[in-house]
Order: C-alpha cells, then sequence, then structure tokens
C-alpha cells in the first residue's frame, strides 16, 4: 500500500466527488419530504447548474393536456422562458423528449436540433426524465464553455433525473387524487341538490357552477332542444356575460353545438375566436372565450342538449376533462328526466283525482236515481189508482196525460243512470297490490311530506298477486291516503302493511291478501264509525264531500273483499281491506 500523499489533481476529483454524493443526498431529502413539485425541481436545477459549472439550466415537463413540452423550473434563463412551449422534436430539449436518450452537444452552433433561449450559448446537456418507463420530461444544462460538459456530468444530471421522477409521479398521483376528491365532493352536492329540489332551474344552476369551479373554466352554459328539435336554447349558466346571455338560440342544423347533439359525441375547438365552425366568433372575442369542450346531455339514448365549458386561453382538453364534463352532463340529463317525471307525476295525480270525481258522480248520480225511484214509483201507481178520467173537452184531460208521460219520461232517465252507474264493472285481471302501494307512495310523497306524514311500507315480499282492476284499486288505495292525510292536520304516520291470510278453517293455505292503512290522526266518534261507508247524502265529515269512504267500500265490495274499520277519536283510525287472491 502506497504512503504518497495524493496529489492537487486527485483531491479536488474526491472533493468534487463528494460534493456532489452531498448533493444527490440533499436533493433526495428534499424530493423525499415535499409534494411541491416546483421546489423540488427548482432544487434539482440550481444543484446541477452549480456542480457542473453550467451559466444556465431547466427542467421541462410533458403536458398530459396539450402533449408539449412546458418550462416547470429553471435557473439563469430569462423571464421570457417561462412561457417556453415546446413540441415532441423541437429543439435539443424536444428530442431528447420525443426519443428517450440524453443528448451532450459541445457545439450547439454546428447542432440542427438547437433552439435558442438566451444568446452566448456554445453547449448543452439534456437527459430524459422517466416516470414509470415512460419519459415525462427533460433536465438540461447550458454553458458559455465549448465542450462544457463530461460523461460523469452526464451521469450526474442522469442520476438528479432519477431522484426527481418520483416526485413528478407522486405529485401526479397527488393531484389527481386531489380532482377526484374534488369531484367526488361535488358530485354528491349536485345530487344532494337534485334529490332535495323540484326547481330544475336551481339544480341546473349548481351543475353548471361546480362544473366551471372544479376544471377551472371561464364560463359553463347548458343549451336545451326547443320542442321542435330545430333550436337550441340557453337554459342555464355561470359566468357568462350579458352578450352570451343575450345571444339569439342557436340553429342545431347550422352550429357546431348542434354537430355535438347530431352526432351525440364530445367535440372540442381550440379557439372559438378564430374558428370557421364557430357560429358566434365575435361574440366570444367580446366575452373573451377561447377553447370550447361540449358534451351532449343523453339520456335514453336521445340528445337533449349539451353542456359547454368554455377556457379564457388556449387549451387543449384532455381525456380526463371530457369524462369529468360528461359526468356533469349525465346529472343535468338526470335532473332535467326528474323534472319531466315530477311533471308526469302531478298530471297522474291530477287525471287519479279527476276519476275519483268522476266515480264518485256516478256513485253519486246511482244513490240519488234509487232515491228518486221509490217516490216516483209512489206517484206512479197513485196516478194510476185515481183513475182521473175527464171528459174530453176538459183541459185537465191534457193535464193528466202530460203528468203520466212526465213520470214516463223520468223513469227513462233512472234506467239510463242506474245502467251508466252499472257500467264502470271492474275489469279483472292479475294485479301486484304491492306495485300498486310502490306507485301511491310516488304519487302522493309531494303532498305527504307537505302535510308533515310520515309513510311507512311494511310490505309482504312474497305477497301474490290478485284478480282484480288495478285501477279501481288504485283509486280505492288513493282515496285512503288523502283520507288519513286530511285527518292529520299537524303531520303524524300513516302505515301502511300487506301480507296473506288464511280465512278459511282447517287451512294454512294463504286465501286472502289484507291491506291495512292505519294513521295517527283525530279518529273518528261512533257516529261516524256507523255511517262512515253509508249513504252518500249523509256524511258526517266536517270537510270534504264524504264520498271517499263510500267509494273504497263500493270497489272492495265488487272485487268480493271485505273492508273493517277500527277508530276512536284522538287514536288514529285503521281500516283493513281483505281482498281474495282467487276469484
Amino acid at each position: 500500500m502506497s504512503n504518497e500523499p495524493a496529489s492537487n489533481g486527485e483531491l479536488e476529483q474526491l472533493r468534487n466527488r463528494l460534493d456532489r454524493l452531498e448533493a444527490l443526498h440533499l436533493v433526495g431529502q428534499v424530493i423525499h419530504s415535499t409534494l411541491d413539485l416546483r421546489e423540488a425541481l427548482q432544487l434539482v436545477m440550481r444543484e446541477a447548474v452549480r456542480l457542473m459549472r453550467a451559466n444556465s439550466g431547466s427542467v421541462c415537463l410533458v403536458n398530459p393536456t396539450t402533449g408539449f413540452l412546458e418550462l416547470e423550473a429553471a435557473h439563469g434563463l430569462p423571464s421570457g422562458a417561462r412561457n417556453l412551449r415546446l413540441r415532441l422534436g423541437e429543439g435539443i430539449t424536444g428530442w431528447v423528449a420525443r426519443v428517450g436518450k440524453p443528448a451532450r452537444v459541445g457545439d450547439v452552433t454546428k447542432d440542427k436540433r438547437y433552439f435558442a433561449l438566451r444568446p452566448g450559448v456554445r453547449s448543452e446537456l439534456a437527459v430524459p426524465l422517466r416516470v414509470a418507463d415512460e419519459v415525462r420530461g427533460v433536465i438540461n444544462v447550458d454553458s458559455e464553455r465549448l465542450n462544457a460538459f463530461t460523461e460523469d456530468d452526464q451521469a450526474l444530471l442522469q442520476d438528479l433525473a432519477t431522484l426527481a421522477a418520483p416526485a413528478i409521479g407522486n405529485t401526479w398521483l397527488y393531484e389527481q387524487a386531489k380532482l377526484k376528491a374534488r369531484l367526488l365532493e361535488s358530485l354528491v352536492r349536485v345530487g344532494k341538490i337534485i334529490n332535495s329540489t323540484l326547481n330544475l332551474d336551481d339544480a341546473l344552476l349548481v351543475i353548471t357552477r361546480e362544473a366551471r369551479t372544479l376544471l377551472r373554466a371561464k364560463m359553463v352554459s347548458l343549451m336545451m332542444l326547443n320542442e321542435s328539435g330545430e333550436w337550441l336554447e340557453l337554459r342555464a349558466h355561470f359566468g357568462a356575460g350579458k352578450t352570451y346571455v343575450e345571444k339569439p338560440r342557436l340553429s342545431v342544423s347550422e352550429s357546431f353545438i348542434g354537430i355535438v347533439i347530431r352526432r351525440k359525441k364530445s367535440m372540442q375547438l381550440e379557439n372559438v375566436q378564430s374558428s370557421g365552425r364557430y357560429q358566434n366568433a365575435s361574440l366570444a372575442r367580446r366575452e373573451g372565450l377561447v377553447s370550447l369542450l361540449s358534451v351532449p346531455l343523453l339520456y335514453g339514448g336521445k340528445a337533449t342538449g349539451t353542456l359547454n365549458l368554455y377556457t379564457g386561453e388556449p387549451h387543449t382538453f384532455s381525456d380526463e376533462e371530457v369524462r369529468v364534463l360528461s359526468t356533469y352532463a349525465e346529472l343535468s340529463a338526470l335532473a332535467l328526466e326528474k323534472a319531466r317525471l315530477y311533471d308526469r307525476i302531478v298530471s297522474v295525480e291530477e287525471e287519479l283525482r279527476q276519476s275519483e270525481r268522476l266515480s264518485a258522480l256516478g256513485l253519486l248520480a246511482a244513490e240519488i236515481a234509487h232515491e228518486i225511484r221509490n217516490p216516483l214509483t209512489v206517484m206512479k201507481m197513485l196516478h194510476h189508482s185515481l183513475d182521473l178520467d175527464f171528459p174530453a173537452d176538459d183541459p185537465r184531460r191534457t193535464d193528466v196525460r202530460i203528468m203520466g208521460e212526465k213520470m214516463d219520461h223520468l223513469n227513462r232517465i233512472v234506467d239510463q243512470v242506474l245502467d251508466f252507474a252499472r257500467s264502470t264493472e271492474p275489469r279483472l285481471e292479475p294485479v301486484d297490490i304491492n306495485q300498486l302501494l310502490d306507485d301511491l307512495s310516488l304519487l302522493t310523497r309531494h303532498k305527504l311530506r307537505d302535510q308533515d306524514v310520515h309513510f311507512i311500507r311494511r310490505l309482504d315480499p312474497n305477497l301474490p298477486t290478485i284478480i282484480g282492476d288495478a285501477t279501481q284499486l288504485e283509486q280505492a288505495f288513493l282515496n285512503l291516503t288523502l283520507n288519513a292525510v286530511e285527518a292529520m292536520p299537524q303531520g303524524g304516520r300513516l302505515t301502511v302493511r300487506s301480507r296473506t291470510l288464511p280465512l278459511k278453517r282447517g287451512t294454512e293455505r294463504p286465501t286472502h291478501v289484507l291491506v291495512r292503512f292505519r294513521d295517527t290522526g283525530v279518529g273518528m266518534t261512533q257516529e261516524q264509525r256507523r255511517r262512515v261507508f253509508t249513504s252518500l247524502l249523509s256524511t258526517t265529515k266536517a270537510r270534504g264531500n264524504g264520498i271517499g269512504l263510500a267509494i273504497v267500500s263500493r270497489v272492495i265490495e265488487q272485487h268480493q273483499g271485505k273492508v273493517r274499520l277500527w277508530s276512536h277519536p284522538g287514536k288514529g283510525t285503521t281500516i283493513a281491506l281483505l281482498l281474495p287472491i282467487e276469484r
């Protein structure tokens, strides 16, 4: 072993090597202790320039949205370099990003690939930044000296790139996780709004606001097809100026957004201010709108409108951004469909109420006809028994004849009314009672909520079908529900139960379906209970016409069923309907 002291050159090499190792250690510590990507890359760049005695350097990352190389960190470059955007293959940096290999150029003036960022540069060293075996960027250093960089410099810069790669990957994963978390929170907020409000405009406003905030857009608008399907009209927006709001409606056949409707697929424009495909370029310039992403609102395979996102600067939308906006478009379509269903529910509820009125009118007419027939029969008998035979020239003879004719006319009218009432016999077919009760909860949910009535369903999932008239049974169930709500003016609880019962002795096989309505309302007196299912003309109700329960009784009787009632003042009412499974 030699005891000779190390030469000055060897000591310098050792100091340089130690310095590089310390720098790598420092960079590694910082990278593993921060999620601030710019801070980590700025440190990498500063150490690279110092260790290699370079004059300047930069870290460029590939923008996953645009595909351009963009400056992320720099040292020694002019301030204007911050706006650098290179295509893959452009300049030495772009070449390294495209081929994935390092480049060490001793004289850049002799290299056709060189792209000058500052004057005086003579040599350049660039290495690729790989994340999960994919080139995600480039680190490079420049020098004003010829042949300034060695193989050791290249190895060191590659080591720094290797250290920086996990920071880039972790930061991107972190940003993606934050975006997904914000998206989830946003979707939860939108979902709550859609479920809690019946105001469509409020729901669409929230959707456009959330989409604009999450995707950091300048403006988001929602266009809807009109009834003819020929025009698109603005339905909701967030961030739009007065000029955009007041713009004319768009033609589906002649506008870019109309193409989105016709093709039922997302489309984008990089610059609506200069694109000949965009119908309102001058408006876009006044509003400061640049890039556009438009996605269709699809429901049941049909496009009913578009959700449109505008940026204030040139932008190429990524697949992730298209997916996010498409999700908001789906929520918009859902909100629109909910509004249509609610309108339909209101319409159906009104139709049921009208049907109830007509049925009640028929039942009332039948009872009136019965009540008229009895005295009319007595009148006809007395008329014939009087044997009023006046001379032919006596005016009373004509009066007696007219009286007889009018009584016969009245009798025919009574027959016609009774025939009409008998024509409402049930149309028998298999009926799913549980499905009727589920539909009932949907039809009455808004009224129940407005009246602060809690609707509880306890339905036997194995309930067999019965043979009956679904429309008439649904009408009976609706009457019982509305009566219960009326009996609970301060709110309460309505419990509906369905199950089977064996009513025949000596058998366990179910013969009937029991449907029971139990409310916590004001209850009935003994007199009210006695007369509740009887004459329509002798109601004891304080309000209403007293025909609801009479209709229920009539419907159940026509189905060969039975009605039972239990009620006491202040303790609520229970009404049980027994319907035969087989007829």
